[in-house]
């Protein structure tokens, strides 16, 4: 649980000091990747966020060692309070009226998910250490292959030259089944951790999808979040990125790892009906910024 709460500091944290930086350099874009690179890698503040989320990661191996991957997800979205908080304070971002609705919306979803878990007792929640490569990579790479997709649809709707100003659902949702691979391949890796001996558990790691997953989703991942992060406000992005990465933790690691669902039925609707709301909520999500207002014609300020 404590680590658990570290990572959620330290990703809400590292988030708001990349977005602070990243606001001070030159537009960045995912088709320039090594220009992308060259101007974070320059700038000391995002170093600083990014050792932030670095070392939330690493707090993410001792959670999903001791804890159910449905129980973990439920205690790293409520880090989401604590992101819109700095986003507001650090940031100068607000958030409308129906975002701060589905926000919330989200947060009771996620809520559903954790009351749906036991971790005591007759019934309690599994927590899985193994699951089969074919099924892992089955899982993994159509989400990769969507994210990639779904992102790269998000660019060229946005260089439409009279499109609204999006909010960056889009890029939250592409950028969130990344992360979520991403979250799946840290649960694999910290269950070789478990094996008894340093060679033998590092020979069975390279001998996984785990490493090369991360890999990927490390460098996509870094790139893509970078140049959304830029151009949409952190307040909106993240949480749309975590309920998706959380959602698809949840789901399909429960299933991959076989931790099994619960078997009483207000436990079950509750697990159900969160993840179904969760979904919906971020479907109707708004995509559009609102457009700035046109500027008012010269002779019609003049006209009496």
């Amino acid at each position: 649980m404590a680590a658990a709460l570290l990572a959620n500091v330290l990703y809400s944290g590292g988030f708001v000091l990349e977005k602070r930086a990243l606001a001070g350099l030159p537009e960045v874009t995912v088709r320039r990747p090594a220009r992308l690179l060259r101007l974070v890698l320059g700038s000391p503040l995002w170093i600083g966020g990014s050792l932030a989320l670095a070392a939330g990661f690493a707090a993410q191996l001792a959670v999903y060692r001791t804890l159910p991957i449905a129980a973990a997800q439920g205690i790293f979205v409520s880090g989401l309070v604590l992101l819109v908080l700095l986003s507001s304070r650090l940031l100068g971002e607000e958030t409308s009226g129906r975002e701060r609705y589905a926000l919330g919306a989200i947060l009771l979803a996620l809520l559903m998910v954790v009351l749906s878990l036991r971790e005591s007792g007759a019934g309690a929640d599994t927590v899985g250490q193994q699951a089969p490569y074919p099924v892992i990579l089955l899982v993994c790479v159509p989400a990769l292959a969507a994210g990639v997709w779904l992102y790269s649809s998000a660019e060229r709707n946005a260089r439409h030259r009279h499109r609204l100003p999006t909010t960056g659902v889009e890029y939250g949702v592409a950028v969130g089944l990344l992360y979520g691979v991403s979250s799946l391949a840290i649960k694999g890796v910290s269950s070789h951790l478990t094996t008894g001996g340093v060679g033998g558990a590092v020979l069975g790691l390279l001998g996984s999808p785990y490493p090369y997953l991360l890999l990927f989703t490390g460098v996509f991942g870094l790139v893509m979040s970078q140049a959304a992060l830029q151009r949409c406000r952190a307040s909106l992005i993240v949480p749309v990125c975590t309920t998706v990465t959380c959602l698809f933790t949840a789901v399909l690691g429960t299933l991959s790892f076989g931790e099994q669902l619960p078997d009483e039925p207000l436990r079950l609707a509750l697990r159900v009906a969160g993840t179904v709301l969760a979904v919906a909520v971020l479907l109707a999500m708004p995509k559009h910024d609102t457009a700035p207002p046109s500027p008012v014609p010269a002779k019609e300020l003049t006209r009496p």
